[in-house]
């Protein structure tokens, strides 16, 4: 009975890690839209950019809406103080598929679509006069205006910019109620540098730090315990290995593997299923493991002062529970006042914070209870994740015609904000807002590595230089920069952050280990089962 719990357990815990560990990306919001259905060819070959359309009905500065450039026609402005302030007249006939009856002077043209090409009512909109014209599309969603195959004349001396049908209608109505609108029409570029990313980046690099030295610290506190129980020579050191991996769980190959498929499930789930009250099933998950992450954080980090040390070691039984210390029970009502109020008020602007503080404690306590025990494990679980990285984000989009990761981390289809699984802060100096953000397994599969390579050096008795810890750090960050690079060399296209992540870090440890001579050792073996004699002459002096 007690190995089918094990089993179970276990079954579990792999399921948990797998969800929480779904979504490994780096995304910043995707301004210009590249498109392989619609191959380019001259005058036709613009790329598919968003475009800001201000509004102004008289003097008064309206509604902003977002349009889309078309594949043909000029490129627009890129600085709002280039574009020209334009008043906008209707189309008679409303589908532009004819010559306008009313006669304009370079007013931007509001037409309907349908009836002809796009390009022909750009045609018709340039001979009668107008400066640009605008397409209001018969749908709420946008889309991408193209050359038809078989047309010729594809030279458009206009701009030209789709509209989604709410924006359409606004601007419509009030030119039948014989209001002056104007517009603006100008498509602002990306910093090639966000502050954002670079607070998520350190952001990203701090939690694996600290959650690898508490990692650390915990195994070396418990390698001192079964030192001593050794020396003793007490019976208890029968019982030492199930006492050490109290709270904690070695992963093995079988549960790397494991860990794909069940993620992969997961994802497909929430792909398929995606709707506003599944997005609130996953808020009340994030703020239960949420909830559990900060407790864990602020109980080990109140222990560490001594005036909490009886509160810390003293202990209640609760129903349901069991044994809890007193000081959980002190803590446990602040991080649930937290996530609550979290939960209720995550569609304010400032919310992100409340997130990324939930988000920061679950990942940090996921890395002190799931470990690594070598490097043959943490290889295997890292490589799974790459491929897996990989096929969801890039390959799915062959079989599913868009990329489910990003479909499901941005929250498609559920009128939310996206998933909470996600670390993010809003891009600063961005001229079109949204949020830089990064998947949890980004930061937990390859800080599990981290932790390993810092627990084995501590345990070795190795210097940081000597060490395997260092250049493990330093692997993930660069690692983790060249992502931000390619992200910004994409213009905002989501990237699957392991890609360059995995290469830096397992890549590191294999040279690095083969190079010193221990790879044999931190290949199987991993973390010593003693301490090294050094380690221990320091623990019996104390």
């Amino acid at each position: 009975m007690e190995v089918a719990t094990n089993r179970s357990r276990a079954v579990l815990q792999v399921a948990v890690f797998s969800l929480i560990c779904s979504f490994s990306f780096v995304f910043a919001g995707d301004i210009v839209h590249q498109d392989d259905i619609a191959p380019k060819r001259p005058g036709c070959d613009n790329n598919f950019v968003l475009v800001k359309v201000p509004t102004w009905i008289g003097d008064s500065e309206e509604e902003e809406f977002v349009g889309v450039g078309a594949r043909f026609g000029p490129t627009l402005e890129s600085k709002e103080k280039d574009a020209n302030k334009s008043r906008v007249a209707l189309a008679d006939p409303p589908d532009c598929c004819s010559m306008p009856k009313n006669k304009l002077t370079g007013e931007v043209i509001l037409v309907h679509r349908g009836n002809c090409s796009f390009t022909d009512k750009a045609h018709v909109a340039e001979a009668a006069g107008a400066s640009a014209i605008l397409i209001v599309n018969n749908q709420t969603e946008l889309f991408k205006m193209v050359c038809e195959p078989d047309e010729n004349n594809v030279h458009i001396g206009i701009p030209a910019v789709m509209l989604p049908q709410d924006a359409g209608s606004s601007l419509e109505t009030s030119i039948q109620n014989k209001l002056n609108v104007y517009v603006q029409l100008y498509s602002p570029k990306r910093p090639l540098v966000d502050v954002a990313e670079v607070f998520l980046w350190l952001m990203a690099v701090g939690t694996i730090l600290c959650a690898s030295y508490w990692s650390a610290w915990t195994a070396r506190e418990a390698a001192i315990e079964q030192d001593k129980i050794l020396k003793d020579a007490s019976d208890e050191y029968l019982n030492t290995e199930s006492s050490r991996s109290s709270g904690v769980v070695d992963i093995n190959t079988t549960s790397a593997v494991l860990f794909v498929v069940i993620a992969s499930c997961f994802l497909i789930m929430l792909y398929k299923l995606m709707s506003y009250w599944f997005i609130e099933v996953l808020v009340v998950l994030f703020a239960i493991g949420g909830v559990e992450g900060l407790q864990t954080c602020l109980v080990a980090l109140l222990s560490c002062f001594r005036c909490f040390d009886h509160a810390a070691q003293t202990f209640v039984k609760v129903p349901f529970l069991g044994a809890v210390s007193y000081l959980t029970l002190s803590v446990s009502p602040f991080c649930v006042t937290f996530a609550v109020v979290w939960a209720v008020y995550r569609r304010i602007s400032f919310a992100w914070i409340g997130q990324d503080i939930l988000g920061i404690a679950l990942i940090v306590t996921v890395i002190q209870i799931i470990r690594v025990p070598n490097l043959k494990v943490g290889t295997v679980l890292l490589s799974c994740a790459f491929l897996y990285d990989i096929f969801w984000v890039f390959v799915s989009k062959w079989w599913f015609h868009e990329s489910v990761m990003i479909m499901v981390a941005r929250g498609d289809k559920s009128g939310e904000d996206g998933i909470p699984m996600l670390l993010k802060i809003p891009r600063m100096f961005d001229p079109w807002g949204g949020y830089s953000i990064i998947g949890f397994g980004d930061i937990i599969l390859p800080g599990l590595l981290v932790a390993f390579s810092l627990r084995y050096d501590w345990l070795s008795n190795k210097s940081l230089r000597a060490g395997y810890f260092l250049w493990a750090m330093l692997a993930y960050g660069l690692g983790l920069l060249i992502t931000y690079v390619a992200l910004n060399l994409m213009d905002g296209h989501g990237q699957p952050a392991l890609l360059y992540i995995v290469p830096f870090t397992v890549g590191t440890l294999l040279t690095l280990g083969k190079h010193r001579g221990d790879l044999r050792h931190l290949w199987s073996k991993g973390e010593p089962d003693r301490l090294c004699p050094h380690v221990q002459l320091q623990s019996s002096e104390q």
